[in-house]
Order: C-alpha cells, then sequence, then structure tokens
C-alpha cells in the first residue's frame, strides 16, 4: 500500500490518498478542502478512486468532503455517528474559518468499532477512538503495519479536547487502550505533521507514553 500525504486548507491537515498497488485503486482519506489539489494529485498518481473515508467530522477534515465525493461518483464512509452534529454545522463553520463554501451532507455509511473498510485489496481495521471529537475513528491496515489516525495522536502531542464534546480523559483511553495495543513497530498519520511510530510515543510523548508522570 503506498500512501500520499497532501497538506490541505490553511490548517495544513494531512489530507491522504492512500492506495493498493495490486490493483490501483485508492481511498481519500480526510479531504479538508483544496479540491483541486486533490484532484491533481489522483490524476498524477494514475489511480481510480474507490471511496471517501473520514477520521472525524472537524471542518479541516471533512469540509471538502462531498465536493470530492461528487467529483468522483463514490460514497462517503465514517466518522462514526456521534460526529453528525459536527457535519452538519460544516456549511456555518467554513464560512467562519473563511474556507469557503462547503456541503454538510450524510455519509454512505457510517463507521463503528469492529468494521473494515476496503479498496482494492486492501483492508482497514476501524476502531473508534472518542476524546478529540465524540465519533473519532481510526484506521489500521494490519498487513501494512500503518495507521491513520486523524487528530487522535501527533508527533509528540496529543488531539485537543476544548471544543464541543471533547473529552481529555478519553482521549487518554483511547490512546492508551486502542493504540499502543497495535503493535510498537506501526507507523501512523496524523491529521496534522510529521509521521511517527506508535513505540516511539509509547516512549517519549509526554501527554500519553509511558513515562507520563500523573
Amino acid at each position: 500500500m503506498k500512501v500520499t500525504l497532501i497538506p490541505v486548507t490553511p490548517f495544513q491537515q494531512n489530507c491522504s490518498i492512500v492506495v493498493c498497488e495490486a490493483t490501483r485503486r485508492a481511498a481519500i482519506v480526510d479531504p479538508g478542502g483544496d479540491i483541486d489539489q486533490i484532484i491533481e494529485a489522483v490524476a498524477t498518481l494514475n489511480v481510480t478512486v474507490e471511496k471517501v473515508l473520514l477520521t472525524h467530522g472537524h471542518l479541516d477534515h471533512c469540509g471538502g468532503a462531498k465536493a470530492i465525493a461528487d467529483h468522483f461518483g463514490v460514497g462517503i464512509h465514517g466518522p462514526h455517528k456521534e460526529d453528525a452534529f459536527l457535519i452538519d454545522q460544516l456549511p456555518e463553520q467554513t464560512r467562519r474559518f473563511g474556507f469557503g463554501e462547503a456541503h454538510a451532507f450524510t455519509p454512505e455509511r457510517w463507521l463503528q468499532e469492529g468494521d473494515s473498510v476496503q479498496f482494492g485489496e486492501e483492508v482497514m481495521e476501524v476502531y473508534h477512538c472518542p476524546g478529540h471529537t465524540p465519533g473519532h475513528v481510526v484506521f489500521f491496515s494490519r498487513a501494512n503495519r500503518l495507521a491513520l489516525v486523524g487528530d487522535v495522536l501527533f508527533a509528540g502531542s496529543i488531539g485537543r479536547t476544548d471544543f464541543p464534546r471533547g473529552n481529555h480523559a478519553d482521549l487518554v483511553r483511547s490512546v492508551q487502550e486502542k493504540l499502543w495495543p497495535l503493535g510498537d513497530d506501526v507507523t501512523f498519520v496524523p491529521g496534522h505533521g510529521p509521521t511517527s511510530t506508535i513505540g516511539h510515543e509509547r516512549r517519549t510523548n509526554p501527554y500519553v507514553g509511558d513515562r507520563k508522570t500523573a
């Protein structure tokens, strides 16, 4: 599986194009905006988009989801239904932050713990990881030892919990009970900033690492 990162929106959010190299079929994860840039990247990669995947409902992650899905004629999968209230607010939120026009939508499929998503021959497991938002999900490719974690975990940090229905205790629990067990060798793509590994964050992350002090 090949992953191409495209920083989009003024928040420099990591939109990911994940590609099944055997079939050249792909999924676009968290298309927050800069639609033309994402479409151009898909053309350069010469892949067929099968679906849009969303980790959560914040505007910088899903503001462009409907436009991208409509352009490629595909469905939107995710996030968990607990983030529906955020998606309903997209038109107002994007205007407030100067992101341009965005449309609310209902995903073709809400996701929950234990689900999986597929593109080409690649399968990714779905983990419900609330805290940053109540409906945040994470996508994990066991075969490729790769996780797309949205705004749950960052290199050296964790997601904010001061947004509506954020919860710090839930976020810490999500990281320690859902992400750490995936394995120290797993590389993860966060919603912003550089990639890291589960093992490195377990050893060094001051917020959720094993050496964190109470």
